[in-house]
């Protein structure tokens, strides 16, 4: 295997993969793309309904748990991340979000100039192949990234969304678009019925670059540090080590967790925490690890007979049998389905002009025992708090084991949003709309009425909905580990280009917002490390266009 490269990308996610074709369309520069997990070429990925058996699969995740939760009764929660080409984007629900307007023009308040909402929306858009016809004043049309409607939706998606619009919710078919807010289905990255992760879109079609070279089943050790310089990084592959060297930059796309485990492991962190952890100390960054933040989750689940909901029973028995023959033949039926079709954005009385929860239905019944499959029928909602005020962090430990602390509920507020989105979400299901499928609550159960019962559940239930983010912050300030232009605070020829960079979380689902940041990461290394977007021309001056 060849040695040296001009650019050595860690980890084939979200990010990593737009970075690498990016890169890789100079002919002139060498690109290594590395991925710790296998390949993606499997029914279990390429299927959308495949989703479900990949959370806690040991060949394609990476089971992370999280440190005993002081404030959900020292539970540890499992955090599942993507491990294979595609990083996560391999095992998500493949719902395109982008978040809202004001998230990124918080950023930029913070002191992150060039990532507002009108700096990032470019790149939105440069990636974004836009198959539902939705407003080109916000939407791509070029792009390698299909966006589309759901093949097959459950008709039962359609009861909550117009049970949401009898409680005060407009029907919203682009969370994309002028507005976030209201209920509807979800728009997903998918191609021709199969999951598109951003392996397939980015960097599958151009891999017979001769420049480009993929490495699989590759695991990174440490980076390889001359005098704060980054030359390489050190990996263990084909049963053997051996250094990988980037005569230009190493650029760690690894993810929340990943990305500042390796900058530990390296050195790269708080001082007094990799002493006591037993790492060399190479260099003194304070905020690498810190940051952590996440959507807490609270779960609403009922049981219905039905069988018009996804489930296994003998009456969904002949769907079920029939569900390959449909997906072969026709793109359709429940193989389609990425379980969480319909959902939406909505304001608590604890919110301003903003919505500050999001819902994910479920046309089937989700376990209330933590089962992946019960037998039976029925359908859940996920509901989240959108900006979380509880920070967490990463610790290194003794042996190179990663301490994952959400530190969820630290502060009361996320909680007090949670309770009065969690109601919003049982007026909804109390709706006439769901009476012809209306079964038994099984969680939290009807029993639960106070606030104070809705805290015991949530201190037992609640959990994370699987968007880390922050971990390597990007800003201006003493706990920013990167800088407006990715690069490592204090380090050399290295930067952060996934999901840990985000100064704080986005309202929603974060691998659209993750190709986002690789491809302002590829133009700002490519044009010489500016911090305005590539179509600076045609926004500059112009009114602020987004989400109301």
């Amino acid at each position: 295997m060849k040695t040296d490269f001009d650019y050595v990308i860690v980890g084939a996610g979200s990010s990593g993969c737009v970075l690498a074709n990016r890169l890789s369309a100079d002919p002139t520069v060498s690109v290594c793309l590395i991925e710790a997990g296998s390949h993606d070429n499997s029914l279990r990925i390429q299927t959308p309904a495949g989703t479900i058996t990949l959370y806690k699969s040991k060949k394609y995740s990476w089971n992370f748990l999280s440190a005993p939760q002081r404030n959900l009764n020292g539970r540890t929660l499992h955090t599942p991340r993507g491990k294979a080409l595609g990083g996560s984007s391999s095992m998500n629900s493949m719902i395109y979000i982008r978040g809202h307007a004001s998230d990124y023009d918080r950023w930029a308040q913070a002191g992150c100039v060039g990532w507002d909402w009108n700096s990032v929306l470019p790149y939105f858009k440069k990636s974004e192949n836009n198959r539902i016809g939705q407003d080109p004043r916000l939407h791509g049309s070029g792009g390698e990234l299909y966006v589309d409607v759901a093949r097959d939706p459950n008709p039962v998606c359609n009861l909550f969304i117009k049970a949401a619009e009898r409680v005060g919710l407009k029907r919203n078919d682009d969370f994309n678009g002028d507005y976030l807010e209201g209920c509807g289905l979800y728009n997903l990255t998918q191609k021709h019925a199969k999951r598109l992760s951003s392996y397939r879109a980015f960097v599958a079609p151009v891999l017979d670059r001769p420049n480009l070279t993929v490495v699989t089943d590759c695991s990174v050790k440490s980076l390889i540090l001359e005098q704060r310089v980054a030359k390489g990084v050190i990996v263990h592959a084909e049963g053997k080590q051996q250094s990988l060297i980037a005569q230009r930059e190493v650029i760690l796309c690894a993810g929340t967790f990943g990305s500042p485990q390796l900058l530990l492991a390296s050195g790269i962190g708080p001082a007094k925490e990799l002493e006591k952890a037993g790492a060399k100390v190479q260099h003194d960054l304070p905020g690498v690890g810190k940051n952590l933040q996440d959507h807490l989750d609270g779960l609403i689940t009922v049981r219905s007979k039905s069988p018009l909901t996804l489930g296994f029973s003998l009456g969904s028995l002949p769907s079920i049998l029939m569900s390959p023959l449909r997906y072969v033949f026709n793109k359709k039926g429940w193989l389609t389905t990425n379980y969480v079709e319909a959902g939406g954005f909505a304001r608590t009385p604890l919110a301003g002009t903003l919505p500050d929860v999001q819902m994910h239905f479920v046309p089937g019944y989700r376990s209330h025992r933590g089962r992946l499959f019960e037998w039976g029928h029925g359908y859940a909602v996920h509901t989240c708090v959108l900006r979380p005020k509880s920070i967490g962090e990463l610790r290194l430990e003794r042996g190179g084991q990663l301490l994952i602390d959400f530190n969820f509920m630290s502060n009361p507020a996320d909680a007090a949003v949670l309770i009065e989105g969690l109601k919003l979400t049982r007026r909804i299901l109390a709706d006439t709309q769901f009476d012809a499928i209306r079964g038994e609550e099984m969680l939290p159960g009807k029993a639960v009425q106070t606030d104070e019962q809705w805290m015991t559940y949530l201190r037992e239930y609640a959990a994370t909905v699987f968007h880390p983010v922050g971990t390597c912050k990007m800003g201006v300030d003493a706990m920013s580990v990167v800088d407006l232009n990715l690069k490592v605070y204090g380090m050399e020829n290295l930067r952060v280009v996934d999901a840990s960079i985000m100064p704080t979380l986005i309202s929603g689902n974060t691998n659209a917002p993750c190709i986002m940041i690789g491809e302002k990461a590829a133009d700002l290394i490519l044009h010489g490390n500016r911090t305005f977007p590539f179509e600076t021309r045609t926004l500059c001056g112009s009114e602020s266009i987004g989400q109301g």
